[in-house]
């Protein structure tokens, strides 16, 4: 029977980046594109981590297989942290990139260069029948810029600029980005605990 182990996700470019990490425990990586039975988890938490570890574990005991589930988001010191947990839904219920960058350069108009400071953040909870649920976090620290830059990426990407590499995360390539982003820091950490898991 093949192993298996399901990505709470229906992101293709994330399966990508969990195919590769898993492919030497000859692990079959599936993502909720290939189960369209299941519903999409409601995030009823209030941080990144309880949405991660709800997500995890309601689809692992559905389906008894090892589940991966990320919440992830952008936090900005200006807005008290804001949108954080809503930062999908951050300008209505309909998820829209364009109008969520656009409700948060607003909100920032005021606000001086120096002080524009934010962060993404990313939590991936790894669940399974019998096993204890682990979580995993990775950030990466930016500004918010007063205009887009950049047409790669998703999100809010293109107003969020890495001074340590003096580009937008939209101007970044993807091995740049996999290198120095949230999610890339997180897969890091959960690479090394996927032994005690497979």
């Amino acid at each position: 029977m093949t192993k298996r182990v399901i990505i709470a996700t229906k992101n293709r470019g994330k399966a990508k980046e969990f195919q590769h990490m898993f492919a030497p425990y000859g692990y079959e990586v599936q993502t909720l594109l290939d189960l369209p039975h299941i519903e999409d988890v409601e995030e009823t938490g209030e941080t990144f981590e309880e949405n991660a570890i709800l997500k995890a574990e309601t689809v692992a005991d559905i389906l008894g297989a090892l589940v991966i589930a990320d919440d992830s988001g952008l936090a900005i010191d200006a807005l008290e942290g804001r949108p954080g947990v809503y930062s999908a839904r951050y300008a209505g219920e309909e998820k829209s990139d364009e109008a969520n960058m656009e409700k948060v350069l607003r909100e920032l108009q005021s606000v001086e260069d120096s002080d524009r400071t934010a962060r993404f953040y990313c939590v991936l909870a790894i669940a399974g029948p019998g096993r204890e649920t682990k979580t995993v976090t990775g950030t990466c620290e930016g500004k918010i810029l007063r205009d887009k830059r950049g047409s790669n990426g998703f999100g809010y990407d293109p107003i969020f600029f890495v001074p340590s590499l003096q580009k937008t995360m939209a101007e970044l390539t993807p091995d740049e980005k996999s290198g120095i982003s949230h999610r890339g820091h997180a897969l890091e950490k959960l690479s090394k605990m996927i032994s005690d898991f497979v």
